[in-house]
This record gives C-alpha cells, sequence and structure tokens, in this order.
C-alpha cells in the first residue's frame, strides 16, 4: 500500500472518530443512557478533546500511545455501553450539527474546561485537607 492511500485512510479515520466522539457527547446528555455510561463516555470526550495528554506527546514513540490506542479503545467501549438507538438518535443529531455548523466546538471547549476545573477544585480541597486549611 502507497503512502497516500494509508494518509487518505487514516485522514477518513480520524474524521469518523470526531464524528463519533461528537455523537458520544450527545449520548451523555441522553436520558436512555445508563449513568454508568454517561461517566464513562464524559471521561472519554473530554480527553479527546483536552489539550493535556495521559501520556505527553514529546515523549517518543509512548507519547502518541494514548491517541493512537487508549482513546479508540476508550471510544470503542464507550459506543458499546451505549444502547444501538440511542447510538443512532445521537449520530443522526450529530450529522446534522455538523452539516449546521453549529457551535459544537465551543460547547465542547466548555465541558473540558467545566471537567478541568473540577479536578483542580476537588486537588486543591483534597490538598486543603492535609494543611488544615479551607
Amino acid at each position: 500500500m502507497s503512502g497516500a492511500g494509508l494518509l487518505a485512510r487514516l485522514k477518513a479515520r480520524a474524521r469518523r472518530l470526531k464524528g463519533e466522539t461528537l455523537a458520544l457527547a450527545l449520548a451523555a446528555g441522553h436520558p436512555a443512557t445508563p449513568w454508568y455510561a454517561k461517566l464513562l463516555v464524559v471521561a472519554v470526550v473530554a480527553y479527546a478533546l483536552s489539550p493535556i495528554d495521559l501520556i505527553p506527546d514529546f515523549i517518543p514513540v509512548l507519547g502518541y500511545l494514548d491517541d493512537l490506542i487508549l482513546l479508540p479503545l476508550g471510544i470503542a467501549l464507550a459506543l458499546r455501553l451505549v444502547p444501538p438507538e440511542v447510538m443512532a438518535e445521537c449520530r443522526a443529531r450529530a450529522d446534522r450539527v455538523a452539516t449546521a455548523g453549529r457551535r459544537s466546538g465551543l460547547v465542547a471547549a466548555a465541558v473540558v474546561v467545566a471537567v478541568w476545573l473540577l479536578a483542580l477544585l476537588l486537588v486543591w480541597r483534597w490538598l486543603a485537607g492535609f494543611t488544615g486549611g479551607t
């Protein structure tokens, strides 16, 4: 297989994963999604959209491990936990959102910022417990 063919396949797969990520974000707010699936979906979507990686990208080879293996595995697991009829509905909504050019990027950014602020607040509260401060 040529390098151009491989690159085209990888780009198509990345576009598909991006669409699945948006559909999963919509599924997190769907009332028919089980709570445990919502928890995993929120974690996976927040990690996918987060600029902070579990393994920094500047570390040779391992830096891209989370992007190439962990993130797709998280998406695959989340897709299995969300009921198929919910995913079908959310994929249709994601297609409409993508074609309408809505501000989904802003919503996703707000979710990521909210998750990181919550994490920082929890760490701060945890550390405050050690120092005796409030």
